[in-house]
């Protein structure tokens, strides 16, 4: 799964990347770095109108737009393998798709009787995360956004920590991803797929991050094996 993670750059780092990456020009101002994004916050997320890029902020807890109770069905991931034909996600997964930035990502690993939690990060300064977005109209009439991040499989380097990790994207893959004039299942599925192993690393981190109200660079530090 991926139930935390990180985006340590700053708003003068994010734009520079925005802007090469997405030809954004982005005049807003986020709340980073964050060293503990965790579910129910805010998220970073691109999406397409198939020419431009947009950037914006969703609530990370995806609510299905049938639900008659948001409060109760809030759901942070959802599965590659099942995304085409869960009720919840079809609809989102062919015309409301987007990506989730990040630096890394935090996975925790059963030892004994404890989770020790690592710090996962790839080859890219930041990493799109493939997720879906929909729109819940609340009973005051506005409009809630909210997003999930896909999971697949763990590759040969995740499945010694966790048997699930996030689907990231590279540039070729995230063309496609956020290309939502693209509708064809097969094309989409090969790409929900688990990034190349030898693109990633990891360390243990403190555990102190297991809990949320913790947010600052120390978090992210490696200690000792």
């Amino acid at each position: 799964m991926c139930g935390r993670f990180t985006i340590t750059l700053n708003n003068d780092q994010l734009n520079q990347f925005l802007s090469q990456r997405y030809d954004i020009l982005n005049s807003k101002s986020f709340n980073i770095p964050r060293f503990n994004v965790a579910p129910s916050n805010n998220v970073i997320s691109v999406i397409s109108d198939g020419i431009n890029y947009r950037v914006g902020e969703l609530k990370w807890g995806f609510i299905p737009p049938y639900s008659k109770n948001h409060k109760k069905i809030e759901i942070i991931n959802a599965k590659a393998e099942t995304i085409f034909d869960n009720n919840a996600f079809k609809v989102s997964v062919i015309n409301q798709r987007c990506v989730v930035l990040a630096d890394s990502f935090y996975e925790w690993q059963k030892q004994n009787n404890q989770k020790q939690p690592y710090r996962i990060l790839t080859d890219q300064l930041l990493f799109p995360m493939a997720a879906i977005w929909s729109t819940y109209k609340l009973e005051d009439g506005k409009k809630l956004h909210t997003v999930a991040i896909i999971t697949t499989h763990s590759n040969n380097l995740m499945e010694n920590i966790h048997d699930r990790m996030p689907v990231i994207l590279n540039k070729e893959t995230e063309k496609i991803w956020l290309n939502t004039n693209i509708k064809d299942r097969k094309i989409l599925e090969k790409i929900l797929i688990p990034y190349e192993p030898d693109k990633m690393h990891y360390h243990k981190v403190s555990n102190r991050v297991n809990a949320t109200i913790n947010d600052d660079r120390s978090l992210i530090e490696k200690i000792s094996e």
